[in-house]
């Protein structure tokens, strides 16, 4: 069972109805229990990253999928949910993550040319960093498949857990992970068959 973290911040149904159209047992749940029996967790999330991660605070849940995490269980961060996973962000001020990830999360503005908009909203190819395996998320895709992204910042100073990158201006991070931990900037479950294919093969790690 996978145990997607309900913790009141985005509208996560298309994210569970993209579980149950790859036949993927999945549950919306917010239950220590449930999440404790769990086989695997998917934290969501969209909106302020402050915000998300006072409310994993207050509910305790940020500590249990800290402590899920860190005893082994496959983890997957998506979209607001992958920041949530470094170690701190710079979204507004300066803001503690989960630290799962090392690196920060910072404004993607001043990185990039002054004529390309912000949020990056739109579709673009993932490139796998050059001489690395390629992560067991991205076993069913090819390099330069597109998936959709919505995003203002990007996780930084994170060489070591690189295992996606995409080309807005320059080479921005589209994911990440560590042993068990991973994250992706972008939304499988709007990335059509592509992003069908990076959450079944999630499924089966």
């Amino acid at each position: 069972m996978i145990a997607i973290i309900d913790y009141g911040v985005g509208n996560i149904f298309s994210l569970y109805s993209s579980f149950k159209y790859i036949g993927a047992d999945a549950v919306l749940t917010s239950d220590p229990e449930i999440i404790k029996n769990s086989n695997k967790i998917i934290l969501p999330g969209v909106g302020a990253f402050a915000d998300a991660a006072q409310k994993l605070k207050d509910s305790g849940l940020g500590e249990l999928v800290c402590e899920q995490a860190r005893a082994g269980k496959p983890l997957l961060g998506i979209c607001l949910g992958m920041q949530l996973l470094f170690e701190k962000s710079y979204e507004y001020g300066e803001h503690r993550g989960l630290g799962l990830i090392r690196g920060s999360v910072r404004p993607i503005a001043p990185e990039i040319p002054a004529n390309y908009k912000i949020p990056h909203i739109g579709w673009n190819a993932l490139h796998f960093p050059k001489g690395r395996e390629i992560s067991p998320i991205f076993s069913k895709i090819k390099e330069n498949d597109y998936v959709y992204f919505v995003h203002s910042f990007y996780g930084s100073e994170c060489d070591d857990s690189l295992i996606a990158s995409t080309e807005y201006g320059k080479e921005l991070t589209a994911a990440v992970s560590s042993g068990n931990v991973f994250g992706v900037q972008f939304h499988p479950e709007k990335s059509g068959e592509v992003g069908m294919n990076i959450l079944r093969a999630f499924c089966e790690l």
